[in-house]
């Protein structure tokens, strides 16, 4: 009985063994193909603590300590006036530039993948923190920084870290020029003291508004400019231990309290009475003493109402364009840094380490942080050995924010102008503006002067835009200028002697990408009914792309139907792996592969011989 109850079940196994084995071999060929696809893109990898961890693994001594805890102390005193005039430049108060300096800056030391950077509010972000304040408020801000960070985790994560260093020079000369422009341009009310209710949000509108504004110029505010600016200039000539922007504002703020003490009913804009907060629901003049609770960034007084597709759809361009901006500027700074301290740093580390500082700041009222070059040079010429000295620059200004916010608060609104337009001035590097106009090819002084109009008359979110897609455009045409491919003639010194009748040389040299892979195949199309045997030299050929595929496949289709066998001389591994792929496999007097171009040229006469 029992033998009989496992009968059908035994047959009914041996008709689904085959089944099986179906289905193992699809899902085995399934895999095949999808490592083969995904091994075209870059594999995720968590690169985090990079330079700490190198730092303690080669040793780490107390006197190390001693130098990264002076290092600290000497560009916290740097950073701090800083942060404040960057948050102020943005359009919000003081405090939350020392916010993104404390939590953005200590949590970027601590992920660090460079030893010495140094990370805060930068002058780079202004142009589009500014507009971006303007129409959203400080909860949009938030907003956008944090997205702004899951974009540069998802670049240190799949490792794009090395490529955002090869966007060309135009493109961020040309950014870097209009960014300190309308920095300066922002400076001028409270440099001159102006009486402006509203500052426009476009260049041009904010130039037609300043003018108008003119008549009512204070001289007092404009001579503590012209004094902060002075000693800014002069200070690093007598003294370069004490930081000339902790001289600068000390001054500034005695002139202040010296020309309201001898001038009475004289009013000057300080910190003070420009910028107030709540604490126990009343309001208190200058910045608190205390830090803020932490909150979801689009906790309250959201964009659009609430954290939704509409707002995170209205966000989603500045926040592409600050993590770009961000993104470019920490490595640049990682790279200069390498150069200073004799390191090296881990580029997609650092990209982790500042998504993670702006997908965390925000949270603590801070926004957009990045790489400071600045900062990260006085760190490296006060001696820092690894990031705890970035790590207690944000302890310092700390605690000088608990301790020294009421004296903060006497800091004249001009003098911090005058300080943001010496920040400008130094990020603006005319010299190498003039010297790319001079010296370049005409059309990477386009995309100079493309990026520089964009940024000024524009915004930054379509200035990197546009200069992305610039720097892309360059590309292909590069692609295009260095890539040959033509008939050879008897006179080239590969061939010993001439070709057989009915068999043609064609030579390919250099990149076969998008935009030369046209140039390169439109004349094999040409020729398809004219030859018998056609040989393609490829031996010169290290990289090929899909287009410059797709191009081939289609010559070849031309060719074949016309009765012409192809072929390839010297594949490289790269292209041999793409025709792989696209099962561009060797098929006797139709598709043939040779090591050699004399081997190619023999096989080619048997295939004439053949065909006679």
């Amino acid at each position: 009985m029992r033998c009989i109850l496992w009968l059908p079940a035994f047959r009914a196994g041996e008709r689904l063994h085959p089944m099986l084995k179906k289905i193992k071999r699809r899902l085995t060929r399934a895999k095949q193909r999808y490592q083969e696809f995904s091994s075209q893109f870059p594999k995720a990898e968590l690169h985090l603590f990079t330079a700490l961890r190198e730092r303690i693994a080669a040793g780490y001594s107390t006197e190390m300590l001693r130098r990264d805890i002076l290092a600290g102390l000497t560009v916290g005193i740097v950073a701090l006036p800083l942060s404040m005039a960057l948050a102020i430049a943005v359009g919000i108060p003081p405090q939350y530039g020392l916010y993104t300096a404390i939590f953005g800056g200590g949590l970027a030391a601590i992920f660090s993948g460079s030893a010495t950077q140094v990370t805060g509010p930068t002058a780079a972000f202004v142009v589009i923190l500014a507009p971006l304040v303007a129409r959203y408020g400080l909860q949009g801000l938030l907003l956008a920084t944090f997205m702004a960070g899951i974009l540069l985790v998802l670049l240190g994560l799949f490792r794009f870290g090395r490529l955002i260093q090869y966007i060309p020079t135009p493109v961020t000369t040309g950014f870097t020029i209009g960014i300190a422009t309308v920095i300066a341009i922002l400076q001028l009310k409270d440099l001159l003291g102006l009486s402006i209710s509203h500052m426009p949000e476009h260049f041009l509108e904010r130039v037609a508004a300043l003018w108008q504004a003119l008549p009512s110029l204070r001289w007092q505010e404009l001579a503590l400019g012209i004094l902060t600016l002075l000693v800014l200039i002069f200070w690093p000539r007598l003294n370069r231990r004490v930081p000339s922007p902790l001289v600068a504002l000390v001054l500034a703020s005695l002139a202040a309290w010296l020309l309201q003490r001898f001038m009475p009913g004289l009013e000057l804009h300080t910190i003070g009475n420009s910028f107030s907060y709540l604490l126990d629901g009343q309001s208190m003049a200058g910045i608190p003493r205390v830090l803020p609770l932490p909150q979801f960034p689009w906790a309250s007084e959201s964009v659009d109402g609430g954290i939704d597709f509409a707002a995170i759809r209205n966000m989603l361009p500045s926040a592409f364009a600050i993590a770009m901006l961000g993104a470019i500027e920490s490595l640049l700074s990682a790279t200069i840094a390498d150069g200073m301290a004799g390191t090296r740093h881990n580029p997609d580390g650092e990209l982790l380490a500042q998504g993670a500082a702006n997908i965390a700041a925000p949270f603590f009222g801070g926004f957009a942080a990045t790489g400071a070059l600045a900062r990260t040079a006085t760190n490296i010429r006060a001696g820092a050995v690894s990031p705890v000295a970035a790590f207690v620059h944000s302890l310092f200004i700390l605690v000088a924010m608990l301790a020294l916010a009421p004296l903060l608060s006497y800091i004249p609104m001009s003098a911090f102008a005058a300080l943001l337009l010496m920040v400008a001035w130094n990020m603006s590097d005319l010299h190498s503006f003039v010297h790319i106009a001079r010296v370049a090819p005409r059309s990477d002084v386009m995309v100079m002067l493309s990026c520089f109009a964009l940024t000024v008359i524009f915004d930054m979110v379509i200035a990197v835009s546009a200069g992305i897609v610039l720097a892309a455009l360059l590309f292909i045409r590069r692609m295009v200028e260095i890539s040959d491919a033509g008939f050879v003639d008897e006179s080239h010194p590969a061939l010993k002697a001439p070709l057989p009748p009915g068999v043609l040389l064609y030579e390919i040299a250099g990149p076969l990408f998008f935009g030369a892979a046209s140039k390169a195949m439109q004349t094999l199309r040409a020729i398809a009914s004219s030859v018998d045997v056609l040989i393609i030299d490829m031996r010169r050929v290290p990289v090929m792309d899909v287009t410059g595929l797709i191009n081939l496949e289609n010559a070849l289709d031309d060719l074949s139907a016309n009765g012409t066998a192809v072929i390839f001389v010297g594949v490289q591994e790269q292209p041999r792996r793409l025709f792989e792929r696209a099962h561009l496999e060797h098929s006797e007097g139709e598709l043939e592969f040779m090591p050699g171009l004399g081997e190619a040229i023999e096989r080619a006469q048997q295939l004439r011989a053949g065909a006679a």
